[in-house]
Parts: C-alpha cells; sequence; structure tokens
C-alpha cells in the first residue's frame, strides 16, 4: 500500500493523475491533453488548431502549441505545412523551458515567486551567442511578457530564426499554454513584426475568451 501510495502522489505531482474531492485519483490534465494530441479530441487542440493554420498560411511560419510540464515545455500540436522551409520540431517533443520564446510565454503566467523557483532549478546554456545566460535579465523578460502579452526571440535558440509567442488561458490554474510562430530572420523583417504581434495577440485574446 506504501509504494502505491507514492506512486499515486508522484503521478499527481506530475499532473498525470488528479485527485479528486471524493478522494479519488483520475487521469490529469496533462496527460488527457497529450492523449487527446494524438486522436485530435482536446478541446483546447481543436479551439487553437484553426488560428496555427491561419499563422502557417498567411505568414509562412511554423506554427506551434505548448505546455508548461516541470522544467520542459512539450509540443502539443503544430501547423507547417504551407511553406517549403520548416522548423524540425514534432508534436510529443520537449523543450528545456530557458530554451526558446516558449518558455518565456509559459512562465509569464505563473506568479512572480513561482517564476523565481523555477528558475534557481535551471542551469542555462548557451544555444547562440544572442542567448541570454543571465537569470536576473531572463526574468525581466518574463515580466515584460505579463505586461505585453507577447514574447520575442531573437536569434536566442537557433542562429538565424526569429520567434514570437503568446501565452493562452486554458482555464486551468495548474495548466500554462502558449502559441508560438517560428521563421528565417529574412521571413520577418523588423517592419512587418508589429503587424505579427498585433495577429498574435489577437489570437491570444480570442482564445482567451473562448477558452473561458
Amino acid at each position: 500500500k506504501s509504494t502505491v501510495f507514492n506512486i499515486l502522489h508522484t503521478l499527481k505531482d506530475l499532473h498525470i493523475l488528479e485527485k479528486g474531492t471524493d478522494g479519488l485519483f483520475r487521469l490529469g490534465t496533462r496527460l488527457c491533453i497529450l492523449g487527446n494530441a494524438a486522436a485530435g479530441g482536446s478541446e483546447l487542440i481543436q479551439t487553437v488548431h484553426p488560428f496555427l493554420e491561419t499563422i502557417n498560411r498567411e505568414w509562412k511560419l511554423s506554427a506551434f502549441l505548448g505546455i508548461l510540464s516541470g522544467l520542459e515545455v512539450i509540443i502539443v500540436d503544430k501547423a507547417d505545412r504551407a511553406h517549403r522551409i520548416k522548423i524540425s520540431s514534432e508534436i510529443g517533443m520537449k523543450i528545456p523551458v530557458f530554451a526558446g520564446v516558449a518558455g518565456k510565454a509559459l512562465l509569464s503566467q505563473l506568479s512572480e515567486s513561482e517564476i523565481d523557483e523555477i528558475l534557481s532549478q535551471i542551469t542555462p546554456k548557451q544555444y547562440t551567442p544572442r542567448t541570454i545566460m543571465d537569470k536576473m535579465v531572463y526574468k525581466k523578460e518574463i515580466l515584460s511578457v505579463k505586461k505585453s502579452g507577447i514574447a520575442y526571440d531573437r536569434e536566442e535558440y537557433i542562429e538565424g530564426m526569429v520567434a514570437f509567442a503568446v501565452p493562452i488561458k486554458a482555464n486551468s490554474r495548474d495548466l500554462q499554454a502558449a502559441i508560438w510562430a517560428v521563421g528565417l530572420t529574412r521571413q520577418v523583417p523588423e517592419s512587418s513584426i508589429p503587424e505579427l504581434t498585433k495577429l498574435l495577440k489577437g489570437i491570444s485574446e480570442e482564445m482567451n475568451y473562448r477558452l473561458l
């Protein structure tokens, strides 16, 4: 019994299981989302996917939906067929939360103390010469996303690539989601950034309204 007890509570801490008010354990939110991703049945995924397709079709950028899981970002959906240039990231792929733009958007949904706790567990890795290695600077980026509603990555994760991300409120305190778009620097000139920013923030507002 003690072994089963420990296993159940470990799975609960990982959000693979959830404990109801009746004391019974059920499949957790993150497990359901990943499972539904394969079957295309998740409400979150079904709601977001058309917007990923819009980003991919109109901007020729690879578009992704991901969730926060501990110190990692898990890709649960994507749209990348509208252009011959693709970012090699598959559904189910895990990305370190400190790497790339998605982590900024996801962490921006947490309290400052929760952000500090996660950053305390991270050892920054230099992906490119532009990677932010100072945790305090990275935290300022996250807090900026809290105010602006959008995150930027200017060749911080992959040289020659830029990315933009917006947080999505998935109607669950324990679930943080985000949409991000990735492309070559030449695909997104400085002059087009305001328009793309407006589009992504509009999608975020629409998703937050629909997922209330």
